[in-house]
């Protein structure tokens, strides 16, 4: 299983929530560890190639060993992302060049072809404001050059890529700009048992 969503949103703390309450494996985003990502938010133009890549190796690595456990497990963000929402997007700013784009694409259908699909993916959605108001809050320094028109622009690839991911995945929407994951202990429940079971809840 995994959770997708836009930066700030609330992944990394629900995952840690399945696994503690479900006793599932939780696999994490890399960030503290992630060599490239401060330079990347310094210059996209310069570090998007190298960051894409990293990260599609870091998830395919973490894909296949969920499923080698023998328990249930719950992944930050999905590798199907990657491609959809962020180098896509970084494409079609301009950060990345038609050459790096079709070579990442390229990449990308290869190494997914020998994964074996999530079986259920929760999407985590909030608006631009909320996605701001959570990444002022947590306070990561390199994260303070993250425009509001680029989390829009995720949004926006976010809301296209999980119209059509339906047709592939069985997808549970969340939204959450009202959800106190902390403290909505009824809405928490429903989601644990939506995710038990597999079904989808929107």
């Amino acid at each position: 299983m995994s959770i997708a969503g836009n930066i700030a949103v609330g992944k990394t703390t629900l995952t840690q929530i399945v696994a503690d309450r479900l006793g599932w494996r939780p696999y994490f985003e890399s960030v503290e560890d992630n060599p490239y990502l401060q330079d990347f938010y310094s210059d996209m133009e310069r570090w998007s190639f190298h960051l894409q890549v990293y990260f599609l190796s870091k998830r395919f690595r973490t894909q296949r060993e969920m499923t080698e456990g023998n328990s249930p497990a719950i992944q930050d963000r999905s590798i199907y992302e990657d491609v959809e929402i962020f180098a896509r997007n970084l494409y079609e700013l301009g950060h990345m060049t038609e050459r790096d784009w079709n070579n990442y694409s390229d990449l990308f259908s290869e190494m997914t072809a020998h994964l074996v699909k999530p079986t259920l993916i929760v999407y985590l959605k909030a608006s631009t404001d909320t996605l701001i108001t959570r990444l002022k809050k947590r306070g990561r320094g390199f994260e303070k050059m993250v425009s509001p028109e680029y989390l829009h622009r995720l949004n926006m690839a976010y809301g296209q890529w999980i119209r059509q991911a339906r047709e592939q995945f069985s997808i549970l929407t969340v939204e959450t700009d009202e959800f106190d994951v902390f403290n909505d202990e009824n809405r928490l429940e429903d989601i644990l048992s939506a995710v038990e079971s597999g079904c989808m809840l929107d």
